[in-house]
């Protein structure tokens, strides 16, 4: 079955003859059709998957002899050429092509001629754009993985300077306990070390292989797909030739997973800009992340976290997109799933960007001189403290000492309340009330109540596996600073 190299065809014989398909049809595609069935300006990215693909396929069809191995040398002659122009910006892409694949292809032959035509036995191009987005996504999530784990070291490395600062913990947006702000800081950490631990699930599953499923029915040829599958760093090949061409839940569930992420980081940003506010103080943006006014010059708005405020709403309508695109399709292949990768793609980049520009705003940048991380957020301590003071936030910490003292939880809910009650008719806080005027709620209440009501007091004494006293926000930075090491 293998045959040795043939000579080279020119560029004009090649382009009298565009598509691989063009044999069966009396007329040529309209240019308005080219155009919009094309997809080589958006999925030539994939150059890389492309070649590591095709090159695995081929060692294999020498190995099984099915070409020679005088065609498989060429070939990869061929390819590496092609490598090489891609990478100088010498490749031209060529629209009558239709997509990165026949491009690749198209250009193999030109170099080593009959040669690059064997390469497409036992294979369609239905399983090989399959085989090449689930390639290019396992690197990309690699690299998300590695983005997520900077953000995360950022996030700790701000937790672990500010584990004694005290913010003001919110529910409904309204003032309810004192919490480190560390703690705070190590609850975006949580989330962030379950985002990254969804894509290493996803990459499970995106890393099997569908190539040598052909069109839709499997092949006559004797290929040896675990063979490909190992050379590719694979773990397993897809086990039904239907659902390996038209399978795309693998891109769906990463943008799904992308789409939370981006929901951590929206939740993230809407604090940094909350916090950022003349109203709040609480932190400052370095000027690099910011912007100002075309009309009012005192202004530094928050413009990053805006905008990935924003940029969550498109991830997430990539992920609505996808769902949609698949719903209503039969099996096997379809058209329609060329519009699956224009979304992926901006998916992968809005998020690699997102997580980038992120773990340097939060944590800074590392001086080479020094080694050491310099910017990042500023933290306004005394604006934290003072705005955990005018909530009377401590007033849970009261009804604790109550209960300890014998009352039951409801009933010292209630005291609290009517003792809170008398403290905003007087314009105080509750550690402001005379000892007297407390004991009038209840005869148990001693002196020793205003270290209850303290604001360190009260992070203390959340001193349980979670809580915000910062002897346990120590802890948990001792464990992910030791899981990110």
């Amino acid at each position: 079955m293998s045959s040795n190299t043939t000579a080279q065809p020119s560029h004009n014989q090649l382009d009298t003859k565009a598509q691989a398909w063009s044999a069966l049809f009396s007329e040529p595609m309209s240019d308005l059709v080219k155009r919009y069935t094309s997809s080589v300006f958006f999925d030539q990215r994939m150059w890389k998957a492309d070649i590591t693909g095709s090159l695995a396929h081929a060692e294999m069809l020498a190995a099984q002899g099915v070409i020679g191995q005088d065609d498989y040398a060429a070939i990869q002659k061929g390819m590496a050429q092609i490598k090489s122009e891609i990478e100088a910006g010498q490749f031209e892409w060529k629209l009558d092509l239709e997509d990165v694949h026949l491009n690749i292809e198209a250009r193999l032959t030109v170099l080593v001629g009959d040669a690059g035509k064997r390469l497409h036995t036992g294979r369609s191009r239905n399983d090989q754009v399959a085989t090449d987005v689930r390639l290019w996504l396992r690197d990309e999530i690699d690299l998300i993985a590695g983005l997520l784990k900077e953000l995360q070291l950022s996030l700790v490395d701000v937790a672990g300077k500010n584990v004694d600062v005290i913010l003001p913990g919110f529910t409904h947006l309204q003032v309810a306990q004192p919490v480190s702000f560390g703690h705070h800081m190590l609850a975006y950490v949580e989330m962030f070390k379950r985002d990254a631990e969804r894509m290493l699930d996803v990459r499970k599953r995106v890393n099997v292989l569908p190539l040598g499923s052909a069109a839709l029915a499997g092949t006559t040829y004797p290929l040896d797909r675990e063979r490909v599958a190992k050379t590719l760093g694979m773990d397993g090949v897809c086990q039904n030739s239907l659902d390996g061409v038209s399978d795309r839940d693998f891109a769906i569930e990463f943008t799904a997973a992308a789409s939370l992420c981006m929901v951590h980081v929206s939740r993230l940003s809407e604090e940094l800009i909350i916090w950022m506010s003349q109203n709040f103080g609480f932190i400052k943006i370095a000027d690099r992340f910011t912007t100002g006014s075309s009309i009012m010059p005192q202004k530094k708005n928050p413009d990053v976290p805006e905008l990935a405020r924003g940029k969550t709403g498109r991830v997430v309508g990539h992920l609505m997109g996808l769902i949609t695109l698949m719903k209503g399709q039969p099996l096997a292949y379809n058209k329609d799933n060329q519009e699956d990768k224009e979304p992926l793609f901006d998916t992968v980049d809005t998020l690699k960007d997102t997580l980038r520009i992120f773990a340097e705003m939060i944590g800074g940048q590392v001086n080479p001189a020094t080694g050491a991380k310099e910017g990042g957020i500023t933290v306004n301590a005394e604006a934290m403290r003072a705005a955990a003071l005018k909530g009377y936030a401590t007033a849970t910490d009261l009804a604790d000492y109550l209960v300890k003292k014998g009352l039951p939880f409801r009933d010292a809910h209630e005291t609290v309340a009517h003792a809170v009650k008398l403290a905003t008719l007087k314009g105080v806080d509750l550690t402001e009330l005379p000892l007297v005027e407390l004991q009038a709620f209840n005869p148990h209440i001693e002196a020793d109540v205003f270290e209850a009501l303290s604001l360190e007091g009260s992070l203390n004494a959340r001193n349980t596996l979670g809580g915000t006293a910062p002897a346990q926000v120590r802890a948990q930075l001792a464990k992910h600073q030791a899981r990110l090491a």
